[in-house]
């Protein structure tokens, strides 16, 4: 067995996470430990887990809290983690065969990089859908690339277990966006590995997801995020010239957007949000 926790946040997906777990289970390589957090799922999710590890021999934890979101579901599977290597999954995604032994492989041929992520295959409704340009994952200095949007496949990402001692966890304030906020974080500071291999596949188009839950207004997160991070003393003065550029680009389209719809005050708060960092530069 490979030393590596993975972590799998879940809410009413007991159909999904079958295939998400057997996924992990069936990996050429093994993990230590497969972390389940039920993020008070109303299903059959714990009956699911117990079913499922009861003729495992990888151990099974299922975690249960109330619906807090998934960045504090994934930062209650990193405290229960005891692998120094931890891999995410979310619970509507699945994992080739080969995906943890092709990761591991490379973050232990570059020790120097504390996360990993993998390009994806995406599915729409079970269908194939072609990536854009900019949804491509980028090696190394990705700062730039993350400013735009959330450019890092949650269900790719294996980090050493210090990261989170140095970074942060994930910001339980976030319902949406939280992965786009973490990203910000740690790329300002750290380099990512990229294992240039389809090994995650990613499934989209449904009513459950978050993304589509808050697909109205979900640049106000994005807002948030980017405002913290000025607010935040993390980045260099070049780096706050870039997050200030993005941060004046949201603000005057989702303050627009409000305007256009009625909602004045709302639309020139934001239109006006970036006049507090202008006298940083």
């Amino acid at each position: 067995m490979a030393e590596i926790s993975v972590i799998i946040p879940t809410y009413n997906r007991e159909k999904l996470l079958a295939r998400a777990i057997t996924s992990v289970l069936r990996q050429t390589m093994a993990c230590s430990e497969i972390i389940i957090i039920d993020d008070g799922s109303l299903d059959q999710t714990t009956a699911l887990v117990r079913s499922l590890g009861e003729n495992s021999r990888i151990p099974l934890h299922c975690l249960q809290q109330n619906n807090m979101g998934p960045a504090a579901a994934r930062n209650a599977g990193i405290l229960k983690a005891r692998s120094p290597f931890i891999a995410f999954l979310d619970s509507d995604d699945h994992w080739c065969k080969d995906k943890l032994a092709c990761q591991l492989r490379a973050m232990e041929q570059n020790p120097e990089f504390l996360i990993s992520h993998t390009r994806e295959k995406w599915l729409h409704r079970g269908k194939h859908l072609n990536q854009k340009k900019k949804h491509i994952p980028q090696h190394g200095n990705i700062f730039s690339h993350c400013l735009q949007l959330c450019c890092v496949g949650m269900s790719t990402v294996m980090a050493r277990r210090e990261l989170f001692a140095e970074a942060g966890m994930f910001s339980p304030a976030f319902r949406c966006c939280e992965d786009y906020d973490f990203w910000l974080r740690v790329s300002c500071r750290y380099p990512f590995l990229l294992v240039d291999k389809s090994l995650t596949i990613k499934e989209g188009g449904r009513e459950d997801q978050v993304s589509f839950q808050y697909r109205v207004g979900m640049d106000k997160w994005r807002i948030q995020a980017l405002a913290n991070l000025l607010d935040s003393n993390m980045v260099t003065k070049e780096q706050y010239a870039l997050v200030l550029k993005e941060l004046q680009q949201k603000c005057q389209v989702y303050g627009h957007g409000c305007i256009k719809h009625g909602k004045d005050v709302e639309g020139r708060k934001y239109c006006e949000l970036c006049n507090k960092y202008l006298s940083v530069i």
